[in-house]
This record gives structure tokens, C-alpha cells and sequence, in this order.
């Protein structure tokens, strides 16, 4: 068996990596993008008024001017306006200076009428106050995202104020996701005494959905060697992933391995060290799409979703590695088999700041339910049976 680590190089080393498109800048939430973007402009572009008041020049205010003829009003869009001596501008936030003024006094410090502004009693104004300079956030040309960045709502907001309608981003994967197992039955569907729901192929399409990954349907499949062999064959003609739940263990209805292999899926690894999860096998098919036959236990499933898919979608995507989470065990743990163990574990912090890691033991690894409320799980080192309570520990969120 391949350790955790030599298993997620494994992956990694053998993954295609995606194509890219072009998308416009509405549709790139989520996507890796495969660009560089520069600023259009300087940023502010001009001297930006910050506050809702009067535009001044401050040597007036200096030499004990209080109270200012208005002469003119400059809303935020208009082009400025050229400043007299001795006078103001009644100015709105987000508005270009006006030429020739270089102090704002907010609205809040006034009092207006008869067509004069006057300034407060004892209120100290100071030169260029209130006033976002040209260029103080960055340059004309300045680089503001890299290739590999996850594009988030913010990133959004830089790509159009680049003047961007379009960019380059990973092509977004097909992925199939398929479930085996006679005794699986879907919601609504009647179900017999020793028959289960189906949960292991939604619980898989949601976390894809999850992590940003939206072309992927669910195809549920009966243990029967003549049907796997059709219906898989069929979604590696249409997807690039495919992501199977169950059938890769030793038993004698377990077909997966035995199929993918007729289908000239070409076996990477078979067996992972660790627990929950260990008969995890990846392989890479005749037209290089990456099959990820999980465990079919829901936490098994889950567990390796989390930890080997997910991070390997997003490497062939172009993501740049995202930085690793650390968490302190609130609980001594002792386990035994010289395992990778991965611990479904709640996040609290203590007085001091620290995140710590408090574990959620699961019945088995199909005790599903007792994940909800879990923030992910933790990675117990395979040299090691026993952990104190505040040993730092690698964290994996959902």
C-alpha cells in the first residue's frame, strides 16, 4: 500500500490537466483563472474627495478665512471644476478634487445659507484631509491577479475594474459520478428491509458543487459486471473525471477494478495506509481521463473525496496550492492499527485564539450522520498510536 503522501504524489504525477476558455468576467466566479491582469489605471484615477462637505484651498482656511461664498456644487462623475480663491465647492464623496482645492471639510463641520459655507468655531482643518491621491492603491500596469488565482467575488470586482469583459480561465471538467451497489435505492424510490438509501453519489456531487466544480451528474449502478462495463464505457466517452463510490474492495460482487481494467483504464494504485478509506484506487483511462474508484462506507467516501480528489481537480485546473491549516487536538487520542488516521473533527477556539480540533468519533465508517456539524477532519500521522491533547495536527475542511 502507497502512504498518504505517496498516494497524493501519485495523483498528481499522473492527472491531465485541463484546457482553458475564454469566459466573460460575469461568469468567472470560482474558476481558476490562466491570466495575468494589470490595472487599467492608476487607482484612484484622479485625487477622489472622501467625504460629503466643501472643497477648499487650505491657505485661505490658514490665513483665518471661516466662511466661503459657495460657488459651485460637483457631484461624483462630474468633471472638475476650477476652484476661485477665497471660495468652495460644495463637493459629494467620490468626486475628483477640483483643480486649485486641496482640503475637504466635511459636511458634518458646516453650516450653509445664504450662499456661503461656514466652517465651525475651533474646528482644525489639514491640508489635502479627506482626500484618496491619484494612484495611492496602485499604478497603471501594476499586476493584480496572477494565473492559478481561485477566482473570488472581490477578484471579480478587479477583473472589470481592469476594463476586462473576457478572460482566460481552466476549462471546467466533465465529471460523472457513479455509485455501485444492488442494495442502494434512491430517494422516493420504495424501499425493501434490507435495502439503504442512496447517499454516497449526492453526498459526492455536492461537494464537487461545493469546491466550484458544476458539470457533474450522478449515475447510480447495480453490481452486474455486463452493465458496469456498458454504462462506464459510456461516461468515459463523455467526461474527464469520473468519480465511482464502492465495488473496489475484495469482495466477490466488487467488479470495479476488474472493469475499469477491460475498459483499458490503466490501475495508478490500489490501497491506501490509512483509515477510513483504505481500498481507495485511481487510475488513468485510454484517453487520459482520471477515474477515482472511492470505498463505498459514506465516510470512506467522503474522506477520500475531500482528500485526493478535490485537491487534485484543482492542481490540473492550474489553482495555485492553497496554504496548509493547522489545528491542536482538544482531546487525547489513542488508535492503534499504524495507520494514516483521518479524524472528523469540530472547530472551537479557546480564550487564547487557538483553533483547536475537537474529534468526532464515528460509529463505522457508514455512520454518516455523525458528520453533520463536523468542519472537516484532521490527519493523524501513521508513525504514531497515540496523541495528547494539543499536539498541532494538519486540518482538512469539507
Amino acid at each position: 500500500m502507497l502512504t498518504t503522501i505517496e498516494a497524493t504524489h501519485a495523483i498528481k504525477s499522473a492527472m491531465p490537466t485541463f484546457g482553458t476558455e475564454s469566459v466573460s468576467y460575469n461568469a468567472a466566479m470560482g474558476r481558476v483563472l490562466h491570466q495575468s491582469v494589470h490595472a487599467e489605471r492608476d487607482q484612484p484615477p484622479f485625487d477622489r474627495v472622501m467625504m460629503d462637505g466643501i472643497a477648499i484651498r487650505h491657505a485661505d482656511f490658514d490665513a483665518g478665512q471661516r466662511k466661503f461664498p459657495v460657488q459651485s456644487r460637483q457631484h461624483a462623475g462630474d468633471s472638475a471644476h476650477a476652484l476661485e480663491a477665497g471660495k468652495c465647492i460644495e463637493i459629494m464623496t467620490g468626486a475628483s478634487l477640483p483643480q486649485g482645492a486641496d482640503c475637504i471639510v466635511p459636511v458634518e463641520r458646516i453650516s450653509v445659507g445664504d450662499g456661503a459655507a461656514e466652517i465651525e468655531s475651533g474646528y482644525a482643518a489639514e491640508m489635502r484631509q479627506h482626500v484618496h491621491a491619484r494612484g495611492s492603491d496602485h499604478k497603471e500596469g501594476t499586476q493584480l491577479l496572477r494565473p492559478g488565482t481561485r477566482i473570488a467575488p472581490a477578484d471579480v470586482a478587479i477583473i472589470a475594474s481592469a476594463g476586462l469583459t473576457d478572460v482566460e480561465v481552466s476549462q471546467m471538467p466533465t465529471i460523472r459520478v457513479i455509485s455501485t451497489g444492488n442494495e442502494l435505492v434512491a430517494p422516493g424510490s420504495p424501499i425493501e428491509a434490507h435495502q439503504i438509501r442512496e447517499s454516497n453519489g449526492p453526498a459526492v456531487i455536492a461537494m464537487l458543487r461545493k469546491h466550484g466544480y458544476s458539470d457533474c451528474e450522478h449515475d447510480h449502478l447495480v453490481d452486474d459486471i455486463e452493465i458496469l462495463e456498458r454504462r462506464i464505457a459510456q461516461h468515459l466517452d463523455e467526461a474527464d473525471v469520473l468519480v465511482l463510490s464502492g465495488g473496489v474492495s475484495m469482495g466477490k460482487a466488487d467488479f470495479v477494478p476488474q472493469v475499469l481494467q477491460t475498459l483499458g483504464v490503466k490501475v495508478v494504485f490500489h490501497k491506501i495506509s490509512q483509515r477510513p478509506g483504505r481500498p481507495m484506487w485511481f487510475g488513468i483511462g485510454p484517453k487520459q481521463q482520471a477515474v477515482f474508484a472511492l470505498p463505498g462506507n459514506p465516510v470512506s467516501t467522503l474522506v477520500c473525496c475531500r482528500h485526493y480528489v478535490i485537491p487534485a481537480l484543482a492542481n490540473a485546473s492550474g489553482a495555485s496550492p492553497g496554504n496548509p491549516e493547522f489545528a491542536a487536538l482538544a482531546q487525547d487520542v489513542a488508535f492503534r492499527p499504524k495507520l494514516t488516521l483521518f479524524l472528523p473533527t469540530r472547530l472551537v477556539s479557546n480564550a487564547a485564539g487557538t483553533l483547536l480540533a475537537l474529534p468526532v468519533h464515528t460509529n463505522t465508517s457508514g455512520d454518516f450522520a455523525a458528520l453533520t456539524g463536523t468542519d472537516g477532519f484532521v490527519e493523524l500521522a501513521l508513525e504514531d498510536t497515540f496523541f495528547e491533547t494539543g499536539t498541532t495536527v494538519p486540518l482538512h475542511r469539507w
